[in-house]
């Protein structure tokens, strides 16, 4: 475990006024064991790095927003979908004691529809549009031979995405109306963020296999 100096140090020695990513990573981990749901963290910090690229915004807020969002989620699952206790509020509770910036904390709490908070930052919609996107894309990916991003297009993610039967933890709802909210074609959101998770897709365990050895 990494204990709460060892955590706060860092970011309030530093000049910048955010944690670095290794901060972040760290906390991420030591509250989270699932290899599964840590990918799917990494996966949403991809893909709030590249749309803060691509709308000229600052990579590294956006990408912590996206590495931190469900931190908390093996802790405080939230079955019961409360608004103001468990995930993701316990979790933001945390991160303003190591003095996380109201943007970001608002930016988490409102990618969980139940909490009520309203999504009024490009980034707290970017987050919205991206997370259930990127649970589908990887769910999409690993059903393929290749069980890769690397092969994957839109139109795959799309029909699969009109199979209720096929993950049926991503809301559809979720993913429409986060590309509707952010005032973006489904088919163009899809192709970005596939675009985004293929430019790690290592470290997402979604890259292309090495040919086997002759």
């Amino acid at each position: 475990m990494v204990d709460t100096f060892t955590l706060l140090s860092p970011f309030f020695m530093s000049a910048s006024p955010l944690p670095t990513r290794d901060v972040a990573l760290a906390l991420m981990e030591s509250w989270t064991a699932s290899a599964s749901l840590r990918k799917h963290m990494l996966s949403v910090e991809c893909a709030m790095r590249a749309y803060a690229g691509h709308f000229g915004e600052e990579e590294h807020r956006w990408a912590l927003v996206g590495l931190l969002h469900d931190f908390d989620y093996e802790r405080f699952p939230n079955a019961a979908q409360a608004a103001d206790s468990e995930h993701p509020s316990e979790g933001v509770r945390h991160l303003r004691t190591l003095g996380y910036p109201d943007d970001i904390c608002t930016a988490i709490l409102g990618h969980a529809l139940f909490t009520g908070v309203p999504r009024e930052s490009r980034m707290a919609k970017v987050l919205f549009a991206v997370d259930e996107l990127c649970g589908l894309i990887t769910a999409a990916a690993l059903v393929r031979p290749s069980r890769s991003v690397m092969d994957l297009e839109a139109s795959s993610v799309k029909k699969k995405m009109k199979d209720k039967a096929f993950a049926r933890g991503v809301s559809r709802d979720d993913v429409l109306n986060g590309a509707a909210d952010m005032g973006v074609e489904l088919d163009a959101h899809i192709a970005f963020v596939i675009g985004a998770m293929r430019a790690s897709a290592p470290a997402l365990g979604l890259g292309l296999a090495s040919p086997a050895a002759s």
